[in-house]
């Protein structure tokens, strides 16, 4: 019996990177990674054309090149259930997408006769591909949180990504809940971080590294900030829903050591107590996630929560 394989996408908001997933064994096939880099404010014809020559590539790789399944990790706003766009105002990324069936249009690039799309929210794809691989297995709820361009979340179950129950926000995000006058999103991103320190110090930096690399009393007081505000703005969820771990990824995870022990120190004062893990697989792991939506158990039991 041959294994059965689905290609996993992960769409960035300046880069796509596609692999083949063995979903027997949840793994990337090796020699099947490829990724580009992708201007989101083009228009759609140069998006399409960036995305299909990275899963042209993937595709060759798979069992049968004719017939793909093709799983996407997109980041909203996004209509997941039916494959459309929804990128629209405040200069959103891929606005020239909005409207559009990307199953339909994509089509139209791929070299593939019969192509299935299937699509999940990023930050729950990476969360359904932590909590298959790693420590991550050993947990029965985790809460995977994505910190880099943007604030993603997920609340998972058995390794099912948790969106209708009722001791999680609709659709297991957070990221649109309401901080400080702002939103989550405002608070928990390199932008915060970038802003933050120009506030305090007069300086404009690159992003999280290089404020991390200054190792200075100002760079100090913007993680411990950003670690005492997260754990305020997530506490209210975390204690409804008691997860057994929460796992990180994203740019700004890996500060970790310089914003965790406040994270840390405001939950457990909360009486909350949950253990902590830095994934460093946030793109493998979203690949994976996605890819998974072609495993017939784990689709038939999200299949009717995507929207």
């Amino acid at each position: 019996m041959k294994y059965q394989i689905a290609i996993g996408v992960d769409v960035g908001g300046s880069h796509i990177t596609s692999a083949a997933v063995d979903l027997d064994e949840q793994k990337i096939i090796p020699g099947s990674i490829f990724t580009n880099k992708v201007d989101n404010k083009a228009s759609q014809e140069s998006i399409f054309k960036a995305w299909s020559n990275v899963i042209n590539q993937t595709t060759k790789h798979t069992a049968n090149p004719d017939q793909t399944r093709i799983g996407f990790a997109m980041p909203g706003p996004f209509n997941y259930k039916k494959g459309v766009g929804m990128f629209i105002g405040n200069n959103q990324k891929f606005e020239s997408l909005y409207g559009l069936s990307i199953s339909e249009e994509l089509s139209k690039y791929l070299n593939s006769d019969k192509v299935d799309f299937r699509f999940l929210n990023d930050a729950t794809a990476f969360g359904v591909g932590v909590a298959s691989m790693g420590k991550a297995k050993n947990y029965s709820k985790v809460v995977a949180i994505t910190l880099g361009t943007g604030f993603g979340s997920a609340f998972l179950q058995d390794g099912v990504p948790q969106v209708t129950a009722d001791n999680v926000p609709k659709g297991g995000f957070i990221w649109d809940k309401p901080y400080k006058g702002g939103l989550g999103d405002d608070y928990f991103s390199t932008r915060w971080c970038v802003k933050r320190y120009k506030e305090i110090t007069g300086k404009k930096t690159s992003g999280v590294k290089e404020i991390a690399d200054a190792n200075n009393d100002s760079s100090k007081m913007v993680f411990v900030e950003f670690g005492t505000n997260m754990a305020e703005f997530m506490l209210p969820f975390l204690i409804k829903y008691q997860p057994d771990l929460i796992i990180l990824g994203g740019n700004v995870s890996k500060a970790s050591k310089l914003f965790l022990p406040a994270l840390k120190n405001k939950i457990e004062d909360a009486g909350l107590h949950v253990d902590f893990e830095i994934s460093d697989v946030l793109e493998e792991a979203a690949i994976i996630g996605s890819a998974k939506l072609f495993d017939s158990y784990f689709w038939e039991q999200v299949r009717n929560t995507i929207y």
